[in-house]
């Protein structure tokens, strides 16, 4: 046991040494504290918007943090945002990093989600653009969101009882989401609730 923690301390000696020799990077946003392979995951508190807006106070509306081997830029100015975004800023910051997720999940990084910029990305946004999100696309599904969102609030009187009841939000608008989804694509619920109801027809449950 004794070996362990020598070991652990000589690796955590060398990390900070090496930090501490190693030339500064000057362009960097100020940053809180961090150790050497977690970065700033032992700051990481819930909920993290609270926990961003505690760091935010405390160093300034533009901070650099490092999650592993992730550095990241912490915004919570709307004017710092507003030049993130505009002119030249756009495009660096329109990529998606690539990752093994995007890699596996999301096609090889092929989905509107995971395609960093480019010819490609700008093709599928305009296909989203046009034919799912188009003025006629949603007028269309209108009729699905409106029978899904009578059905969750239906679902919800008869689970409480007539009476006054604490729901959990997060489920609620997880399950239309998903009703919703699933209806445009398949034409059936995802719910198991609504295939236990059978309101609307057959159903898959997953």
């Amino acid at each position: 046991m004794e070996v362990v923690w020598c070991t652990l301390t000589l690796i955590f000696s060398i990390f900070f040494i090496l930090k501490l020799l190693s030339p500064q990077k000057s362009n960097l946003p100020p940053t809180p504290l961090s150790l050497p392979i977690i970065g700033h995951l032992h700051l990481v508190k819930t909920p993290l918007h609270l926990f961003l807006k505690t760091l935010s106070d405390r160093h300034g509306p533009l901070l650099s943090l490092r999650f592993g081997c992730c550095p990241t830029v912490v915004v919570s100015s709307p004017s710092t945002a507003e030049q993130f975004f505009t002119h030249h800023n756009d495009i660096a910051f329109a990529n998606r990093p690539k990752s093994l997720a995007s890699k596996h999940l999301g096609y090889n990084c092929t989905t509107v989600v995971f395609n960093p910029y480019g010819d490609l990305w700008r093709n599928l946004r305009r296909v989203t653009t046009i034919q799912i999100f188009s003025s006629a696309s949603l007028h269309h599904s209108s009729a699905v969101r409106i029978e899904e969102i009578r059905f969750i609030a239906g679902k919800m009187f008869r689970a409480s009882g007539g009476e006054t009841q604490k729901v959990n939000l997060k489920s609620v608008f997880y399950e239309l989401v998903m009703n919703v989804t699933m209806r445009m694509v398949a034409g059936k619920r995802w719910s198991p609730a609504a295939a236990a109801d059978g309101v609307f027809g057959p159903v898959n449950v997953h």
